[in-house]
């Protein structure tokens, strides 16, 4: 039975009145789906009765349903936010009571409140973004992308092509803020690249990578809790849009931090993410990664520009500044330049995986290159976590010669999938570093070698001063490699004795050239 309007409001009266909840301020806050309300570390969830063309709460029965929906949902994510499903029941005198003993007339979403500031968009724009919280992300987005359930691998083909055709009904309907030869190119490119990617998104179904994730991963809804970042408010109301490759639930975050400026942290989750999930398969997807990122700032695009609608005049520049920046950023996105192989090779406290690390982020395509480390690899292959140190048998030559080996074929596939890529390694000998530059010569892509070097007492010191590290060097290897041959080297030797800021400014000076 249909809750009626006027019965809503009353209950928006009921829980907006500090009475209900002992004299505790309340602060309430109105979206087009739901009410909310904030009362101390409290928070009640009201679901509108309303009904649009994704969502239906139009009955008391269907917003029941919604609530637990999206406490189900969420709460893999998000435990410590989503506490239940409470009712608001009437008495027979009439009287409203949160969890009483009458009719339930509504049903509220209960959660536990944080601090709105400490959501990852108020971060973003207050620059606190770093390094050590984007590396977290990585790790909490591979983490959540393993327990989310399966999803059909057809529907979310098919309602890909239905985002393409939205997009181009809705750039179609605001020609001021998308012009139209560019909107007519973007929405070509988006059919085209959906039908040339379609064989791998099937292969990615069979591989259990199609699945239904959070769906509206951006940063405003995830949020720092006890220094962690927690992930929220995924999409409940409709499984299909919720739905999707694990690198398209991945693609809306991505694309955030890049339109946000902060390509770095967009470039470290990205990375992280790869390493923590240990699928080689995911190489192969970056193919669809410009795709899936130009997808989710089309929609964005989209979404801003009918905030319009109903926005004061005051907002509307605004808005119209930001769905344009979306919109330039999708085409930006969806035709990546072509990609590159960088090799960084020095010994044992040079600081390679540090330049790595930076220069990966001033890569294109966007978010930056793949960083490919010898010393994860090398842990990955004995199932080590990266800081465990490992016996001495793991540096034989043969296994140094298949870790090189494993280098040059992650490479090769990154590569393949037209994302770039940056190469981690010693690469003492010139047998170890003539491979890549054939690698890259047989892609048809720029390489460029580059070796570092230091002085022994630099390199010991940097090597003692390390901390939760993959590399097991220590201060004797550093001085075993001194009495290194290193043989003819056509690499671009860098000065990295200095700052990792100096050693970067003149690896990219060098790249320039």
């Amino acid at each position: 039975m249909s809750a009626p309007v006027q019965s809503q409001q009353d209950v928006f009266a009921f829980l907006a009145d500090p009475r209900t909840h002992e004299g505790r301020d309340v602060r309430r806050i109105d979206t087009h789906g739901a009410a909310v309300f904030l009362v101390g570390e409290r928070v009640l969830k009201v679901k509108r009765a309303v009904r649009f063309p994704f969502l239906d709460y139009s009955t008391l029965e269907k917003r029941k349903t919604a609530c637990e929906a999206e406490l189900e949902v969420n709460r893999p994510f998000a435990p410590q936010i989503y506490r239940g499903v409470v009712a608001i029941t009437k008495n027979d005198a009439g009287r409203l009571s949160l969890g009483g003993d009458g009719t339930p007339v509504e049903w509220a979403l209960e959660m536990q409140r944080f601090d709105e500031n400490a959501t990852l968009d108020r971060l973003a724009d207050d620059r606190k973004i770093d390094t050590k919280l984007a590396d977290g992300l990585g790790r909490v987005v591979a983490a959540a992308h393993r327990k989310t359930p399966l999803a059909d691998t057809e529907k979310w083909i098919a309602a890909l092509g239905d985002y393409v055709e939205q997009n181009d009904e809705a750039f179609r309907e605001w020609p001021a803020l998308f012009p139209a030869t560019e909107a007519k190119s973007f929405t070509e490119a988006s059919r085209r690249l959906l039908k040339a990617l379609q064989p791998l998104l099937r292969q990615r179904g069979t591989m259990g990578l199609i699945r239904r994730g959070h769906g509206d991963l951006h940063l405003g809804n995830i949020v720092l809790i006890d220094g962690k970042p927690v992930l929220f408010d995924a999409v409940e109301f409709d499984p299909v849009v919720a739905s999707g490759d694990v690198f398209y639930d991945l693609a809306f975050l991505l694309m955030d931090l890049v339109e946000r400026n902060l390509r770095p942290q967009a470039n470290i989750v990205l990375n992280r993410y790869l390493t923590d999930t240990q699928r080689d398969d995911d190489l192969d997807a970056l193919a669809a990664l410009p795709f899936f990122m130009a997808m989710r700032a089309a929609i964005r695009a989209k979404v801003t520009a009918a905030k319009l609608v109903h926005a004061d005049d005051a907002k509307k520049k605004g808005i119209e500044d930001s769905a344009r920046a979306y919109f330039v950023l999708a085409t930006t996105l969806i035709a990546p330049p072509k990609p590159m192989l960088i090799a960084v090779g020095g010994l044992s406290g040079t600081g390679k995986s540090v330049l790595a690390r930076a220069l990966a982020a001033h890569i294109l395509p966007e978010p930056g290159a793949v960083v490919l480390r010898s010393d994860v690899m090398r842990k990955r292959l004995f199932d080590a976590a990266e800081a465990d140190k490992l016996p001495q048998e793991a540096y034989k030559p043969e296994v140094s010669e298949t870790i090189y080996n494993r280098l040059y074929e992650q490479a090769q596939r990154v590569l393949a999938a037209g994302h770039s890529a940056i190469v981690d390694a010693v690469f003492a000998k010139a047998e170890e570093r003539e491979p890549v530059a054939e690698l890259a010569k047989a892609s048809s892509v720029p390489f460029h070698g580059f070796f570092l070097t230091a002085d022994l007492e630099t390199r010991i010191r940097r090597v003692g001063s390390r901390i939760n590290d993959a590399s097991d060097a220590d201060a004797a290897v550093v001085r075993q490699q001194a009495e290194y041959d290193l043989g003819a080297m056509t690499w671009t030797p860098i000065d990295a004795a200095g700052t990792p800021e100096d050693t970067l400014a003149r690896t990219r000076k060098a790249l320039d050239q």
